[in-house]
């Protein structure tokens, strides 16, 4: 029955371009074909087991950000095919991804623990896990196709891309990160934090990849926010817990998922899309 429910590969008789954990891309010349499949991970590994309703609220929120940013700096968006599926301006990617913290957590707070600067930078001391930081911070990292992205300063961002596009790419970032906070908190959720990239298409520099999905983003719950410790994420949390509660070594194969994993992942998602969109999935 799942089968039926769910995307998890597409072979369409085209070019392929990539095929990442979630996306299928095909090439199209000067255009990419980007499909969102129903594909889920967790620690590096992609499941077996699809998740209903992922790829079109990925796919659909990306489309719906991309909209409502395109003023803030132009985007790869050029025409949403189906749900699940959009078609965007081929672009040469900058090759980092851009982080955007609102909030004192994951990786960050690892690092803050230690008494280490985050991308360069010294925060207050005295901040607890999930502390809302006095000002929004980027904190870049390198794109690595294997393994584990690095963490780079903005010096090391400025030396790459160049002062003028290093200052368009923070602007861009802080705004597009103020106007989704404010959205987000309408539909009772906390934009944590979330990332985003850039290319170049016909030497202007314009938004690429995804944008403000729970896979690229962490959004929590306005209502039951309490710092000092884990928050309630609406993304693939769930998964990640059930996958050590019973014991995965977190190397391949990954385990089928039970349908009651599967059903409480689909319904975050769904409602992620909901709370942010205001619209009826």
């Amino acid at each position: 029955m799942r089968a039926t429910e769910t995307l998890i590969e597409t072979r369409l008789p085209l070019k392929p371009f990539k095929r990442g954990k979630v996306r299928d891309i095909y090439d199209l010349g000067d255009k990419l074909l980007i499909i969102s499949t129903d594909r889920i991970s967790a620690f590096d590994v992609v499941m077996p087991t699809g998740i209903p309703n992922k790829g079109e609220a990925l796919n659909r929120l990306s489309a719906y950000w991309f909209e409502r940013m395109k003023d803030v700096i132009p985007n790869h968006l050029v025409e949403v095919i189906d749900p699940r599926t959009m078609l965007v301006e081929k672009a040469k990617p900058i090759k980092i991804e851009f982080v955007v913290r609102g909030y004192l957590y994951g990786s960050a707070y690892r690092n803050y623990l230690l008494g280490r600067k985050i991308s360069g930078l010294e925060l207050p001391k005295g901040l607890k896990k999930a502390d809302k930081l006095p000002a929004p911070i980027i904190t870049p990292t390198t794109k690595a196709e294997t393994g584990h992205d690095v963490e780079i300063t903005w010096g090391e961002v400025t030396k790459t891309v160049g002062d003028d596009v290093a200052k368009e790419i923070k602007r861009a970032c802080l705004e597009i990160y103020k106007r989704a906070s404010s959205r987000a908190e309408k539909g009772g959720l906390i934009l944590a934090d979330t990332k985003f990239e850039f290319g170049f298409r016909d030497g202007k520099l314009i938004q690429i990849d995804e944008t403000l999905t729970p896979d690229s983003s962490r959004f929590w719950s306005l209502e039951q926010y309490e710092p000092g410790k884990d928050q309630y994420s609406f993304d693939k949390q769930p998964l990640r817990d059930y996958l050590e509660k019973i014991g995965w070594n977190k190397c391949p194969p990954a385990p089928e998922l039970p349908d009651e994993i599967v059903s409480q992942i689909s319904e975050k998602y769904v409602e992620c899309y909901e709370r942010l969109t205001g619209r009826r999935f």
